[in-house]
């Protein structure tokens, strides 16, 4: 598919470009280290992409957000720009770029640049950490660091959580109650004062029978939520809170607080509210020195692994940079790895993986967010698109994807139709198709299409028809059954109704005066008819080639457009709409001709064989089909002689325009009469 082209235009004052043909459009090429250095030269209206998301590609994701230099989920030709200017700064050459290597070599850094000195120094301190001499830095080297700097970690967290402050046991399990309980035992203090002030008040301050009373009658242990909304305890003007005789639905932080208050109250059946205060203060001062050791610990150990941390951050830059920067490129400049055919072809960063539906294989497919709000733009493509819901074989995973069919036939395939989805990762998804967006998928498609819509429109009307012919016979016949089970009365007395109606609907007499005019328009119209049936018989007649030119006409006229709007769509078939309804901006057009259409959908295909089956269906003999076929030439035969022969004689006795002027002559005479 793709095809080297000789040099349309060079710029004497820029860098020399070199162009390439891929879809039957002339691109920039991106081949060697040079024409990557050399992208912030090349114009924007020349990238085939102005941005893309960072989500739904097939790529390391990783990868995608440090190309997302401002974190706002596109990458724009901006950022890329700026990733290949640092790329340009860091190492010598970037022809390391094109083969997409894991590892990269120490003396390729640029040592002249401060982002050559610092990458340079980073690799080197990973691979002190590692123990290794080489001067090549891989992703081994960077994995087997991660896994170390990750066990370092895991200790001092370990260590700093053994040095932490520690809270007395008689206090933990208050801690967890200590909000919930505040608000409450605060409650249960106010309430106390109010007593104290006004002893006449306590009634009102305390839980009411009657509002006990009003849930007496049903389940209690459904009602935790009325009680718990009752006092902690009965106030009392002492303005001590009981232990002990607590609101049952707060026994277990009650129970907290009985344990904590032993540990600094022994012997205490009830707490004062200088007591309780005692108590949180307590609490309080462990929450905060807790918190203010875990921020030294953290600002401790962040100092401490900070330049590790620093040195795999640059580390993984590099390398993830020289394993999948030139793969985006392909796809974000000129399309290369789109338009790559063959077993070991790469599938672009876009391609989310292969459907298969209906003996055929749509290796053009692209996850999808929204299908209504897809579809919607998508449908510009002029592509035939099947929109699937997968799900995973676990159930708990679910996405949408769009499929391109560019081959075969449309004929089984529906909404609510099975498939199976395969991912890039060779994982199989439960596929159903819940849209489709009906396109031409090729001429010879296009060609039939009039034929089977005709079909199924004439089968359709036969089935309703037999249908509705069904039904009204077994209308009739209950119908009748039911008259015959009535009583005699009832139905002589409906015979003489049955009568009176008729006579009442007894049509007036045919007036042949009012329809004369619609006579004579019929007689001129098959006279018309006729006479043009005789011209075209004494044409074919004449010269037997005027027949097949007829039928030639005939078949120009029912499939001609059908296939005329399929050749102006398929030439056009164009996948930047498909893009743009997934968040991309292109700009360039993505064709997707027939030839090369031909290869994203592949057909179940099987050799011819012959092979015993017991359930086929038995071949009609010999002598039937002789008799079909010389029955069916004798009609023909008789056709064309009708044809030839016949008709035209009886146009030479009886001219068909002189019969149609008689015709319309004696219906005006009827009409004066």
């Amino acid at each position: 598919m793709k095809k080297n082209i000789k040099n349309l235009f060079t710029s004497s004052a820029g860098y020399n470009w070199q162009y390439c043909s891929l879809g039957g459009l002339t691109r920039v090429k991106i081949a060697t280290g040079d024409d990557i250095a050399h992208l912030p030269e090349l114009d924007c209206k020349m990238w085939s992409v102005l941005s893309c998301p960072v989500s739904g590609l097939e790529l390391d994701s990783t990868t995608l957000q440090l190309l997302d230099l401002d974190h706002d989920g596109k990458i724009r030709v901006d950022e890329v720009i700026s990733t290949v200017k640092w790329l340009s700064n860091v190492f010598r050459s970037l022809d390391f770029l094109i083969n997409g290597e894991t590892a990269i070599y120490l003396n390729n850094i640029n040592e002249d640049t401060e982002e050559g000195r610092t990458a340079l120094e980073a690799c080197r301190h990973i691979l002190k950490q590692v123990d290794s001499h080489s001067e090549q830095f891989s992703m081994d080297d960077l994995l087997y660091f991660k896994k170390q700097l990750d066990n370092k970690e895991d200790v001092q967290d370990q260590i700093d959580t053994q040095n932490a402050v520690s809270l007395p046991a008689e206090f933990q399990a208050l801690n967890e109650y200590i909000e919930s309980l505040r608000a409450k035992v605060s409650d249960y203090f106010m309430r106390c004062k109010l007593v104290q002030f006004d002893t006449d008040c306590h009634d009102a301050l305390d839980v009411s029978v009657e509002r006990v009373a009003s849930i007496a009658s049903g389940n209690l242990c459904d009602a935790t939520s009325e009680i718990a909304s009752y006092p902690l305890a009965r106030p009392q003007a002492s303005g001590m809170l009981p232990l002990h005789a607590t609101n049952p639905v707060w026994e277990d932080a009650m129970q907290a607080l009985r344990t904590a208050a032993a540990a600094l109250f022994p012997q205490a059946d009830a707490i004062s509210e200088q007591q309780w205060l005692e108590i949180v203060k307590q609490l309080d001062d462990f929450q905060s020195a807790k918190a203010e050791q875990e921020k030294k610990s953290a600002e401790q150990q962040s100092e401490k692994f900070s330049y590790e941390r620093e040195c795999y951050t640059r580390a993984e830059r590099l390398l993830l940079m020289s394993r999948d920067f030139y793969t985006f490129i392909k796809n974000y400049v000129f399309f290369k790895d789109f338009y790559q055919t063959g077993t070991n072809a790469a599938l672009a960063v876009f391609q989310a993986g292969k459907l298969f539906i209906d003996q055929r294989c749509c290796s053009l497919c692209l996850k999808v967010d929204n299908i209504d709000n897809h579809a919607s733009s998508a449908n510009l493509s002029g592509m035939f698109l099947i929109y699937c819901s997968c799900t995973a074989k676990n159930g708990s995973e679910k996405m949408n994807i769009v499929a391109v069919l560019t081959d075969g036939d449309t004929g089984n395939l529906r909404v609510g139709k099975n498939a199976i989805f395969y991912d890039r990762q060779g994982r199989d998804w439960d596929a159903v198709v819940t849209k489709i967006i009906d396109n031409p998928i090729s001429i010879k498609q296009a060609f039939w299409s009039p034929y089977h819509k005709f079909w199924n429109w004439c089968t359709e009307k036969l089935n309703k028809s037999a249908a509705e012919k069904e039904n009204q016979a077994f209308s009739d016949m209950t119908t009748k059954a039911d008259t015959l089970t009535t009583n005699i009365a009832e139905n002589a007395k409906a015979g003489k109704a049955g009568e009176k109606s008729k006579e009442a609907d007894k049509k007036p007499a045919f007036d042949i005066a009012k329809f004369a005019g619609i006579f004579a328009a019929i007689g001129m119209a098959v006279g018309y008819i006729s006479s043009a049936a005789v011209g075209l018989t004494k044409s074919i007649g004449d010269n037997p080639l005027n027949l097949v030119i007829l039928v030639l006409g005939i078949i120009l006229v029912v499939s001609g457009p059908s296939m005329f709007i399929a050749w102006s769509k398929l030439r056009k078939r164009n996948l930047g709409p498909l893009l743009n309804a997934s968040g991309w901006a292109i700009n360039a057009v993505i064709l997707v001709n027939v030839r090369f259409g031909a290869t994203l959908t592949s057909i179940a295909r099987y050799p011819t064989l012959v092979l015993e089956d017991p359930f086929v269906e038995k071949k009609m003999p010999a002598w039937k089909k002789a008799l079909i076929w010389i029955t069916l030439a004798l009609l023909v035969a008789g056709a064309i002689w009708l044809i030839f022969f016949m008709i035209p004689r009886i146009g030479e006795v009886l001219p068909l325009n002189v019969a149609a002027d008689s015709i319309a002559d004696s219906t005006v005479d009827i009409v004066a009469q």
